[in-house]
């Protein structure tokens, strides 16, 4: 497997880097919906509830972890 075709996971296998899908863009894993969309969506004031019910394909548990995940990154570099 050459480097850009290699798939990357991270927030414990709920996201998936993928050059083959949305160009390496990160997304939540057994979706083609962007991680930044979730984190768009809440700095538009949107509602997690309301970001789940326009991304069915993605979980809450999917959702929660990727928020508590960037939570402890922040965290980190802060220390």
């Amino acid at each position: 497997m050459t480097t850009e075709q290699q798939i990357h996971l991270a927030a414990d296998g709920r996201v998936t880097s993928n050059p083959g899908i949305l160009g390496g863009c990160p997304v939540f894993t057994g979706t083609r919906v962007p991680v930044s969309a979730l984190f768009d969506y809440l700095a538009d004031g949107l509602s997690l509830e309301y970001f789940l019910e326009s991304f069915p394909t993605v979980s809450k548990d999917q959702a929660v972890h990727v928020l508590e995940f960037s939570l402890r990154q922040i965290e980190r570099e802060l220390k």
